[in-house]
């Protein structure tokens, strides 16, 4: 079997890394299996493919494409609106042109079956017509998004299958798609990189802080900057504790930055300083850049915060954190939900809740031994259900439902 997996982007996002899992369990699972990836930018996901020994197919997006994006619509006002316009209109020609060249380099490889990582993937690769089945791996909740459902609407023909990262998930994309399979198939980390011990990250160094006092708690949100997140909440939450003094010992990490190009879907560095200055926490926030190896960052924690302000389709680093043995606090919604047992394995709170984000952190930061329990507990359900040894198995039934799909003339024109 020969696979090309399409990635939109060459950073290491949440999706990036859930395909550097899948591919590591795919080598595993079956070795004599060819695995290419095909990127549409350059970045630190291409070194780390091929040390899996996957081959890399670079194919660059141009500006206009990286940039295009319908995720700041919402809320954006008639700017944003205008601007995206825009760029739709101008993407429109380049996206047919692109077409072109994703479909000769996805002949040349000569694939058993395309498996797209990302909404913009899905799109050019219905739009060029793939040479073999066509997997679409969905890992939002796209019924939400402005734009995005029209045109997977009118290309759901070309896809062969779809994979779901969460029944909520699934249950969006059947109304949106009513012609796919969608088959649903939980993502999976190296529970091996992501353990209680190995190294630990110096946060305060790499925040350019001072080190944080001796008995301090720390609390840490490790996320890109998409303006879903939570970072807002967070901040807000710290507010609300700066002046309880049973929790003057809780210091608060956020870990990462802007990583992808899409235009208004991410907080800028300085957005984020700004609104803890205004919120007055400044003194309790340290901010630490993207880390490579994001397992260290954890170590470095005390406690770990999932706080997404919107629905999440699954929630990565509530996995992480719970493999790393860490009480994980968790936004306790939809694709969410589904990861954890409130109060077995984690700590779940209302969605962008900042007030009940706080209570929940104070009543750990006062609690050494219930924090050491949801430790013990999460990674236990960490390594259960979220190692890789599962996830190859289940992907290639997909491929094999996908393949069993009457096709439609593939490479069909543009």
């Amino acid at each position: 079997m020969r696979i090309l997996f399409l990635s939109p982007s060459g950073g290491l996002g949440g999706a990036e890394r859930c395909l550097l899992d899948l591919i590591a369990s795919i080598r595993t699972y079956d070795p004599g299996t060819d695995v290419g990836v095909l990127a549409g930018a350059d970045g630190p996901l291409l070194p780390r493919v091929e040390s899996l020994g996957a081959q890399v197919v670079r194919l660059p997006l141009t500006q206009g494409l990286a940039e295009v994006g319908d995720s700041g619509l919402a809320g954006g006002g008639a700017r944003v609106a205008l601007s995206t316009a825009r760029r739709l209109s101008l993407g429109g020609l380049q996206a047919t042109r692109y077409a072109a060249r994703l479909r000769a380099a996805m002949r040349r490889f000569a694939p058993s079956v395309v498996h797209s990582n990302g909404i913009k993937m899905h799109l050019l690769a219905a739009v060029a017509g793939s040479p073999a089945p066509l997997v679409w791996h969905l890992r939002d909740f796209i019924g939400q998004r402005a734009l995005v459902p029209l045109g997977l609407k009118a290309l759901q023909w070309r896809a062969d299958a779809s994979i779901a990262i969460s029944r909520a998930v699934s249950q969006d994309a059947q109304r949106v798609l009513p012609r796919v399979a969608v088959h649903v198939v939980y993502d999976a980390i190296d529970t091996d990189a992501f353990a209680p011990t190995g190294n630990v990250a110096a946060l305060d160094a790499l925040s350019g802080s001072p080190a944080a006092p001796d008995g301090c708690l720390r609390v840490g949100l490790v996320a890109t900057y998409a303006r879903w997140k939570g970072h807002q909440v967070l901040l807000e939450a710290a507010r609300h504790l700066a002046s309880r003094a049973d929790a003057s010992h809780v210091v608060f990490y956020i870990v990462g930055g802007p990583i992808y190009e899409t235009t208004a879907s991410q907080y800028a560095p300085g957005e984020l300083r700004a609104l803890a200055s205004r919120l007055g926490v400044t003194d309790r926030i340290r901010f630490v850049p993207f880390q490579a190896r994001v397992e260290d960052a954890f170590r470095a924690l005390d406690v770990i915060v999932h706080a997404s302000s919107r629905r999440e389709p699954f929630g990565r680093t509530i996995a992480e954190g719970m493999a790393t043995g860490k009480p994980v606090i968790v936004a306790n919604g939809s694709g969410a939900a589904e990861l954890f047992a409130d109060p077995r394995d984690a700590v779940g709170v209302p969605e962008g809740d900042p007030e009940a984000l706080a209570e929940a952190v104070r009543r750990l930061a006062l609690d050494p031994a219930e924090r050491a329990r949801l430790g013990r507990a999460g990674r236990a359900t960490a390594l259960e259900r979220f190692s890789r040894a599962r996830l190859a198995r289940e992907v290639f039934e997909v491929y094999a439902a996908a393949g069993a799909r009457p096709r439609r003339t593939p490479g069909a024109a543009v």
